[in-house]
């Protein structure tokens, strides 16, 4: 594929046939959660419930949710696409289908998934489609992969921040895509917890100052 043409599917999904082919072999994060000091890898508690978010950079997004009692475990990684096992460069060409997103591990009975939700939605703009501020392309798209018995309220939060957006005088219809029983495809380590590790950490994501009521 010439690189005009690859310019011209930047904001483009690929579909199945024109995918990366990927690998079998998958990637293992090597060590502990640099912030929660626990184990990225399953098995998670039993009681424990799971949450994707694709919010623009993986790097700005996941430090959003360290602050949070209830969370278990966060990690980077990525999901939405086709090609399996994926690496951060065959995502950044675009032609795998996939997204950056944060694999957020949560109680719920500390943090509901309302909460969570909350802080995707009001921390992009997921108005942008194949974008996120500067950054482009369609794995900077806006990505919920929810538990199938989730789907309904992960619909519900989204109507309630597009009626958010409207009261504030936003004429951009929410672009973001809610799917459900999608693998999650973990980054490598040097991505996982990069704004803990990093010298000069990444200004963490920042939304339309629109907040859901």
């Amino acid at each position: 594929m010439s690189f005009m043409t690859m310019l011209s599917k930047k904001f483009e999904l690929p579909s199945e046939a024109e995918a990366l082919p990927g690998r079998r072999e998958a990637v293992q994060p090597e060590h502990a959660h640099a912030v929660f000091g626990q184990s990225l890898l399953p098995p998670y508690p039993d009681d424990h419930d799971q949450l994707i978010v694709g919010m623009g950079s993986f790097w700005a997004s996941e430090p959003l949710f360290w602050d949070l009692g209830g969370v278990h475990v966060t990690a980077v990684g990525y999901a939405g696409g086709f090609t399996p096992n994926p690496t951060h460069n065959e995502v950044q060409t675009g032609r795998t289908g996939h997204a950056e997103c944060i694999k957020l591990v949560f109680d719920r009975k500390m943090v509901p998934l309302s909460s969570l939700l909350k802080i995707f939605f009001e921390n992009h703009d997921p108005t942008q489609g194949m974008q996120q501020g500067h950054l482009q392309g369609t794995q900077y798209r806006s990505l919920l992969v929810v538990e199938p018995g989730d789907a309904e309220e992960a619909k519900d939060c989204l109507n309630a921040y597009s009626e958010a957006l409207q009261s504030a005088g936003a004429t951009k219809a929410i672009t973001t895509q809610i799917l459900t029983g999608m693998p999650f495809y973990f980054a490598e380590q040097r991505h996982q917890q990069f704004a803990a590790k990093a010298s000069t950490p990444p200004a963490r994501a920042k939304g339309l100052g629109i907040q859901m009521t």
